[in-house]
């Protein structure tokens, strides 16, 4: 056949009265020489295509071969046709629907679509053979062309993953929380080739999303090269074993994907611990998904039968090192309770940073006291608390605290976990809110944090609301926002605002609370408590003229 063209007309012709002679579809796969390599001769309804061996080299280059093959039925391509494309990585499927006079009557030619399009493939159909006269050759290098522009560049062990949410509500919402799972992705070293948002009326309880949606999402990661499906919602243990068997890919959920970011950015033995913790008790209900089929036979009298399942072990073991972790952060949290208990009595007082994650927190800090703390622009840089000394002009210092960043649906796990690291929030005289000004979804945000917060038992806590990265905000938007929150506007790159948050938070510690504290005290003096007079005095000279000083 010349190899310019898809088919030729003649044996299209030919294909298509043959076929309706023999009651049964036939196909061809021709190499791109135009050579025909294979004749396949299927039944009434389907083809049966044999092993083509291994694919050419390359994830933006095809087979090489295309498949022509005719349907006895008015129907076009099949969702088997395209799933044979998708997944053998055809050049192209062409299918010759062959009249009752065995006449082709139209004719469809389906490609693929390069990763990141609306759509997996596209289909293209013609009323008569003539109307197809696109050169094969240019089609089919304008095609690989276009996928290895779309090929994106892994590194050395890096995995590629199809990230997947399922909503009943707005679907708006849903959107914007993958795209911040995306971002988490990204943290976590994963490669992000696609995204796939479903809204269904109800969450379907054995695969979340529906056996025929999980069936296009296995074909969406062969065609992208996905090797690791990450869902946006926690799955059920059965959801996870049931999509993991049915894809043959790995599979995640938000709070999986959380956990590894906190383990890999841990450093500290307390973080450590934590995020170990975190782990355990997300991994302990799941252990069921391991194979129970090995057993420890025992023997002896009373010992004889299966014994003691591998499940079982694996949940004493789990059991055991729960409760040892859980020990160990018990002693580190009552040495971190005997520092602060220090920092009370020299009396210094203590500002802690909150703020959801990558609002520039650690930035701030820097910026603040002349620091190098680790601050990158990703989610959770920052794990473990630091604490640094800052002074002010006259002589007064107090100690500024970075927390761990907070996020939307924070797993339970991990709040528990880094409770006694929160409680750093719980203890301070202040609070800093640390909000990116540039950020759209910044009262989302806030919300988030401000409930994490009454969550912790810290609503009580006085808050400061500072808006960082003001030098890439909307001046009239961060100018709203200021007058709405009482807010601080700084720039912890430029140094922009700083010195009017500094003054301000030097007031409110020094300055507001000196005056509030004797106002207590006068009020508690002019009562008829005569124990709370007493209480409310503080110790004083008194001068006696006849009997002299005394205490």
């Amino acid at each position: 056949m010349p190899a310019d063209r898809f088919v030729q007309p003649e044996l299209a012709r030919r294909l298509c009265e043959l076929s309706r002679q023999a009651g049964r579809q036939i196909g061809l796969l021709i190499d791109r020489n135009g050579v025909i390599d294979k004749v396949i001769v299927g039944d009434a309804h389907q083809l049966f295509i044999p092993d083509l061996g291994r694919e050419r080299a390359g994830r933006s280059r095809f087979r090489g071969l295309r498949l022509v093959h005719t349907h006895l039925r008015a129907e076009g391509l099949s969702h088997d046709d395209l799933t044979d494309l998708s997944l053998l990585r055809l050049d192209a499927i062409v299918v010759l629907l062959a009249g009752e006079d065995g006449l082709p009557t139209s004719i469809e030619v389906g490609h693929l679509l390069p990763p990141g399009s609306a759509e997996m493939w596209r289909v293209d159909r013609y009323p008569q053979l003539g109307a197809l006269n696109e050169d094969f050759q240019a089609f089919i290098r304008d095609l690989e062309a276009q996928f290895g522009e779309n090929n994106k560049i892994r590194l050395p062990g890096q995995e590629a993953a199809l990230l997947v949410s399922v909503t009943t509500g707005d679907a708006r919402s849903a959107r914007d929380s993958l795209e911040e799972l995306g971002r988490l992705a990204g943290t976590a070293g994963l490669l992000v080739l696609d995204q796939v948002l479903q809204v269904r009326r109800e969450l379907d309880g054995r695969t979340l999303i529906g056996s025929g949606k999980l069936k296009e999402l296995m074909l969406r990661c062969m065609h992208s090269g996905a090797e690791v499906l990450v869902f946006d919602q926690d799955l059920s243990p059965s959801q996870l074993r049931n999509i993991a068997t049915e894809t043959e890919l790995k599979v995640l959920d938000r709070t999986q994907l959380i956990l590894d970011i906190f383990a890999q950015r841990a450093t500290t033995r307390e973080g450590k611990l934590q995020v170990e913790l975190a782990q355990l008790r997300y991994r302990k209900p799941r252990l069921a998904l391991m194979t129970t089929a090995m057993s420890r036979l025992t023997g002896g009298i009373g010992g004889r039968g299966p014994g003691e399942t591998k499940l079982e072990i694996n949940r004493r073991r789990a059991d055991e090192r729960l409760h040892r972790v859980e020990k160990q952060l018990k002693d580190i949290a009552s040495e971190r309770n005997m520092r602060r208990a220090r920092r009370r009595r020299v009396g210094l007082p203590l500002v802690a940073i909150i703020g959801y994650t990558n609002a520039g927190k650690s930035t701030l800090l820097n910026r603040m006291t002349q620091s190098s703390v680790d601050a990158e622009d990703k989610l959770f840089a920052t794990l473990d608390p630091t604490s640094r000394r800052m002074r002010f002009p006259e002589e007064r210092e107090i100690i500024l605290t970075d927390t761990v960043g907070f996020i939307r649906r924070l797993p339970k796990d991990l709040l528990h976990a880094f409770r006694s690291t929160l409680d750093e929030a719980l203890d301070a005289d202040l609070l800093l809110h640390v909000l990116n000004a540039a950020d759209p979804e910044i009262e989302i945000h806030k919300a988030t944090v401000d409930e994490v917060c009454r969550s912790l038992g810290a609503a009580e806590t006085p808050v400061m609301v500072v808006l960082n990265q003001i030098d890439r905000a909307d001046v009239d938007r961060v100018h709203a926002l200021t007058e709405t929150w009482e807010a601080s506007a700084v720039s912890a790159v430029t140094g922009e605002g700083l010195p009017a948050l500094m003054e301000r938070i030097e007031r409110v510690l020094f300055r507001e609370a000196r005056a509030e504290a004797w106002s207590r005290r006068a009020e508690v003096t002019v009562g008829e408590d005569e124990t709370a007079i007493e209480e409310a005095e503080a110790p004083c000279e008194v001068y006696d003229l006849e009997e002299g000083p005394a205490t």
